[in-house]
């Protein structure tokens, strides 16, 4: 039987409790992305958009599995964030990106009400632009705190909703009615300071 010898290398051990903690409600959360834990750190008017969301992604690939994969990772993401927010894990300079990011997500959507509201005014680049600074600004703010394949969720949901083509499809008269759950949602969210 072979045993195992543990060698200290020449550096100083780094241990936080702390960050172990951070790690593994990362991971559980992760793990549980439905809607019982959703429901923790996101709001009943959220949950309603997210449910339209899908119902738009899977009317628009076709796909269910698709559509529930784009939401999940939307909730993780959505969750992780909130994690990493709510327990001080940014610095100075990483609370002015989040300070960017919320002001252009409410800048898309102020774009998206309008564009809702008044007849002949969508353009898909302008929406598809706002979400994409929206990502960037994202991926940014969590370099350092999330994995890679949390930067990959991040990039998923929002090239997901910036594609000009979904985005046409939601304007357009056969999601007129899903268009206008989500425009009531968000102007609620806006409303309560949500987003």
């Amino acid at each position: 039987m072979k045993t195992r010898r543990w060698r200290r290398v020449g550096t100083m051990e780094s241990f936080s409790s702390k960050s172990l903690a951070m790690q593994a409600e990362k991971k559980l959360l992760s793990k549980m992305a439905g809607r019982s834990v959703a429901h923790l750190f996101i709001d009943e008017t959220s949950s309603e958009v997210l449910d339209e969301l899908y119902r738009v992604s899977k009317e628009y690939t076709h796909s269910r599995p698709q559509a529930q994969r784009v939401i999940k990772d939307l909730i993780k993401v959505a969750v992780k964030v909130a994690v990493l927010h709510r327990s001080g894990c940014f610095g100075p300079s990483e609370l002015a990106l989040a300070t960017r990011f919320r002001q252009k997500l409410q800048q898309g959507a102020m774009t998206a009400l309008s564009f809702g509201e008044v007849d002949f005014t969508f353009e898909a680049a302008v929406l598809a632009g706002l979400l994409t600074e929206c990502r960037d600004i994202l991926l940014e703010l969590v370099e350092r705190h999330l994995t890679p394949k949390s930067h990959n969720r991040i990039r998923h949901v929002f090239d997901h909703f910036s594609d000009p083509g979904l985005l046409t499809a939601l304007y357009g008269p056969d999601f007129t009615q899903h268009l206008g759950k989500i425009c009531d949602g968000l102007r609620k969210m806006l409303d309560e300071g949500k987003l």
